[in-house]
Parts: structure tokens; sequence; C-alpha cells
């Protein structure tokens, strides 16, 4: 009788423990980028914490959602930055700045899909340049279908170069929200990064 109510209740824990992986996903730790693979798939996500009886009549409210990759174009990855006003003069270069690998995870509601994006980045001194701290201007979008802008936002990268004239950085930004809603947002939608004034050419080329 022992080894039969033994059985009876690993039957029961696995029955409980089935109903739970639906109604819950894991929440992804998100990658340190030394080293980070940027194409890979492997997205975080994690549905908000209060999840409805599991003996509610109509059953319970699945809510999805699809994590954007990170795109970068090769126009918008690199950054010149030369003295006065010369343009692609290497003499008068002060540094040149370009991000190389990129990742994200997310976190989503009913409502609302958060988007954690990170980017590793390098800082190199050109002639006309010198060691110590320079901003960068690092832009996130969200592009839906139809290359519709769903979020667009600056934020300024402080990096502090040694007297090496050589610094690697990383770019983190964790409040990127874009409305979620059943089914998860739509698989057409992707994360754009770029130093701010090659994303604004860029953009304005879509206008019409």
């Amino acid at each position: 009788m022992q080894r039969i109510r033994d059985r009876s209740e690993e039957k029961g824990r696995s029955h409980v423990s089935g109903k739970q992986s639906l109604k819950f996903l894991p929440l992804a730790l998100l990658a340190i980028l030394a080293g980070c693979n940027s194409s890979s798939p492997v997205s975080g996500l994690s549905l908000g914490s209060s999840a409805p009886p599991a003996a509610a009549a109509t059953g319970p409210v699945v809510v999805q959602a699809y994590c954007p990759q990170v795109v970068m174009l090769e126009q918008s990855a690199i950054k010149n930055a030369y003295a006065g006003n010369a343009k692609d003069d290497p003499a008068k270069l002060i540094y040149r700045a370009s991000l190389s690998e990129a990742t994200r995870a997310c976190t989503a509601n009913d409502t609302t899909l958060t988007i954690r994006v990170q980017a590793q980045g390098r800082v190199v001194i050109g002639p006309a340049g010198k060691p110590g701290r320079i901003s960068l201007p690092i832009n996130v979008e969200v592009i839906g279908e139809g290359d519709k802008v769903l979020y667009s936002q600056t934020q300024s990268t402080p990096v502090d170069v040694p007297a090496e004239g050589v610094a690697q950085f990383l770019f983190d930004k964790a409040d990127v929200s874009i409305p979620n809603q059943l089914g998860g947002v739509s698989t057409f939608t992707r994360v754009r990064i770029g130093f701010e004034d090659a994303t604004v050419k860029k953009s304005g080329r879509n206008k019409r």
C-alpha cells in the first residue's frame, strides 16, 4: 500500500507541474556581451506575476510575446568625428566609434512589451583627438510592419578613453517599451540600433 500511494503522489505532482508550465514562461538572464553572438535567436521572456486561478471557468488567459531581433545598418554602426568642418580627412579625425555586438531580452504583460537592449562598442582616438571622456549619442528604434516607427529614443553613453587611445564600452538601455496584445507583436517587428546622426539621415530617406 505504501508503494501504490507513492506512485499516486508522484503522478499528482507531475500533473500539477505540467499545468504550471503552460501558464509561465522562464525569464532568461541577459547575456554579458563580452564574446556574445548577436545572431543568437535566444531571447528572454517573462509574463506578469499575476496569473488567473486555474479553476476559472473560462480558462487562463495566455499572453504571448515575440522578442524582436536587433539589427544594425552598416552606415549607422560607425561614427567618425572630425575637427572643425573637416570631413573624411584622416589627419583631422578626432575619434572613430563603432558598434559590433548586440543582444536583447524581453518581458511582457497583456499591454506592454519591454525590451532591454545591450550593445558592445569600441572607440579609437584619431590624430586630432586626445584621451578623456567623450559622449556617444546612440539611437534605439523599434520598427513594425510597413517600416512604421513604434519607438525611437536616443541615449547618451559616456566613454572614458585612456592614454592608450582605445576603449571598449557597453551600451545598455533597459526601458524600450512598445504596446503588446494577445497573440504578441508582429514577427516583422525589429529593433534597430545605431549612432544618432547616421540614424537621422537614414530615417529621413524613409519619409514620403
